[in-house]
Order: structure tokens, then C-alpha cells, then sequence
């Protein structure tokens, strides 16, 4: 027995995958480290070269860029404006993702109403959004409402195009299969169309979740009191780019708050249909 146990520690394939792990893991650290030196250059070189190279206020420095940061992040003013542009992003970004979701399997259900809507919809959606903000802003006003419409709008239409096409990629053969086999409408929708829609409705979320941001932010530009977006319009007036970058960095923040908010839901939805192991 005890030489058996040997045997088994002692295996070639035992010190392979030991050795595999641990050069992973070297890997990974040696990545990780130069990604680091990669970006500790980049922030060097950047606080060198402004001011005797390049115009520092055009492009500021990192460390003006941190006291701004610092200063919008200790402010009741600078979290005042993060709350609004999180809220309109966060509204519009739903708002968007569920008129989308049902139009876009509405009408890829029936599709006889598909063929007549879908040349509509792809008209209206050619329209600019920078050139309905301002129809947004007259209809809505100058408040959250108009930002979030504007953030709605171009959410709204990747999440129509993502579910329309993904309902035509439905395999027909798989339906009937289940039909034959007794299965009601929900079953249907549970076991074949549900399951079939995780993938372009995944890609619709993460694909929309820029634009929302995009539309806040143009709506912001455009008419408000508040808001990151009304914070970049006027540090940019003022050639603050310290400001500029500040908020920039901020808004990048939301952005990947929002992707990995949109990860675990990704998570959830397929552990719950069965498409994920626990």
C-alpha cells in the first residue's frame, strides 16, 4: 500500500500538472508585472514630457490629475454630480434595454410584422442621436428626463437588432422536436427560445452599456445644471484638463461598475437555465 501511495505521488503526470500550475502562475505574475511597468512608464513620461514637450494644458499631468480626482471625490458637490449621471445612466441604460427586448421579440415572433416595422426601425435608427438630443431636451426639459431618454433611445435599438436577429437564430428543426414531443407554448419558450436568446441578449447588454453612458453625457454637454457631463463642459471651457481627465477617469469607473454588474447577471441568468455548473 505504502508503495503504491508511492507511486502515485512520485507519477509523471502528478509533476507535470504541478509543474504546469506553476508556470501559470509565473505567467501571470510576469504579465501582471509588466502591465504595471507598462503603465508606471507611461504616467512617467507623461508627467516628463508636459509642460517642456507637450502643452500642459492641453494635456495637464498625472499628478494635477490626481489632486483634481482627489478633489471631485472629496467634495459634496463632486459626489452630487456622480449620484446624477450614475442615476440617469443606470435608468436610461433599463429604460433602453427593456423597450428593445420585448420589440425585438415581438416582432421577431410575428414575422410578418417584422418584415413591415424592421425597414422603419432601421430608418429611424440612421438619425443621429446628437441630432434628437435636442428635440429630447425641448420635450423633456433640461432635467434627468431628457438625459435619459437620449441614453434610452440608443440603448433601445441594439437591444431591438440583438433580439430580432437572435429569434431568427432559433433552429426551426429543435421546435418542432419539441412541439412533437407535447411541449406547451412555455415549455417551448423555457427550453428552446429562452436558452437560444442568452447569447445576443448578453452581447445586446454589454454592447449598449457605452451608449447609455454616450447619451448622458451628450445630454449633460447639451443643457444641464449637474452632472459629470456638465462638470467635462465646463473644466473644458476653462482649459482645465486636470478637470477633464478627472472626470474622464470617473466615468470610466461607472463604466466598468456597470460591466461587471452586467457579468454576474450574465452569471445568474445562466445558472438559473441550467447552462452554467453551480
Amino acid at each position: 500500500m505504502a508503495i503504491a501511495e508511492l507511486d502515485v505521488e512520485s507519477s509523471p503526470e502528478t509533476d507535470t500538472a504541478g509543474i504546469d500550475r506553476g508556470n501559470w502562475k509565473e505567467r501571470n505574475l510576469t504579465i501582471a508585472g509588466l502591465r504595471l511597468l507598462v503603465v508606471a512608464a507611461t504616467l512617467g513620461l507623461w508627467q516628463v514630457l508636459s509642460g517642456p514637450v507637450v502643452p500642459r494644458f492641453a494635456v495637464s499631468r498625472p499628478s494635477d490629475i490626481a489632486r483634481s480626482l482627489a478633489q471631485l471625490l472629496s467634495s459634496r458637490s463632486g459626489w452630487a454630480d456622480i449620484r446624477t449621471t450614475a442615476f440617469e445612466i443606470l435608468l436610461g441604460f433599463a429604460v433602453g434595454v427593456g423597450i428593445g427586448t420585448v420589440a425585438g421579440m415581438l416582432l421577431g415572433t410575428f414575422r410578418l410584422a417584422g418584415r413591415v416595422l424592421e425597414p422603419l426601425v432601421s430608418a429611424f435608427n440612421s438619425i443621429p442621436k446628437v441630432a434628437l438630443a435636442p428635440m429630447f431636451l425641448l420635450f423633456f426639459g433640461i432635467g434627468d428626463w431628457s438625459k435619459v431618454a437620449i441614453a434610452a433611445t440608443g440603448v433601445a435599438f441594439i437591444m431591438f437588432y440583438s433580439l430580432y436577429y437572435g429569434m431568427h437564430t432559433v433552429r426551426a428543426e429543435l421546435e418542432e422536436i419539441v412541439k412533437v414531443m407535447g411541449a406547451s407554448r412555455l415549455r417551448l419558450l423555457q427550453y428552446v427560445t429562452l436558452p437560444s436568446l442568452i447569447s445576443p441578449f448578453m452581447t445586446g447588454l454589454k454592447t449598449s452599456g457605452p451608449f447609455a453612458i454616450i447619451g448622458v453625457i451628450i445630454g449633460e454637454f447639451l443643457a444641464s445644471f449637474n452632472g459629470i457631463g456638465h462638470e467635462l463642459y465646463v473644466d473644458s471651457s476653462d482649459l482645465n484638463a486636470a478637470g477633464v481627465f478627472a472626470g474622464i477617469i470617473v466615468l470610466v469607473l461607472i463604466a466598468l461598475a456597470l460591466n461587471l454588474l452586467l457579468d454576474t447577471l450574465h452569471k445568474i441568468v445562466e445558472r438559473r437555465l441550467g447552462l452554467r455548473g453551480r
